[in-house]
């Protein structure tokens, strides 16, 4: 590939629905080794990271975005950014996460999504970094 163009794969023909049907391929991905699909699989100081979150009161849409929440406040430890840079970077994640998390449209209450900031900045630093 050259000149940042991605080619695009379609489905061989006798797994693609016939024309005008109506029909929705949807493709099944594979199972993982020991057939838990999906599942996350986290080292004990992420699960005491996560424990955490839920001790402090926060609810986040899933294990996966609040472990990536916390990897993104340890990157940002790592490379010495200052407490408002590492704000600055995780605050619109929280923001997402928090709307998200309660199904709603509308964007949650600033204190809400500040205290909620904190506390995954915090505990990141204190339990995964």
């Amino acid at each position: 590939m050259t000149d940042g163009v991605i080619a695009t794969m379609g489905m061989p023909t006798s797994e693609t629905a016939p024309a005008g049907s109506g029909a929705l391929i949807v493709a099944q991905q594979p199972e993982q080794d020991g057939g838990m699909s999906g599942a996350v699989q986290e080292t004990p100081k992420q699960r005491a990271y996560l424990e955490a979150l839920t001790a402090a009161g926060v609810h986040p849409s899933s294990e996966l975005v609040a472990l990536s929440i916390g990897s993104y406040v340890c990157q940002a430890r790592a490379a010495n950014h200052s407490d408002q840079a590492v704000w600055d970077f995780v605050m619109p994640m929280v923001r997402s996460d928090v709307r998200d998390s309660h199904l709603s449209a509308q964007a949650p209450p600033a204190g809400q999504v500040n205290s909620v900031t904190a506390d995954y900045i915090r505990i990141a630093t204190e339990r995964l970094c």
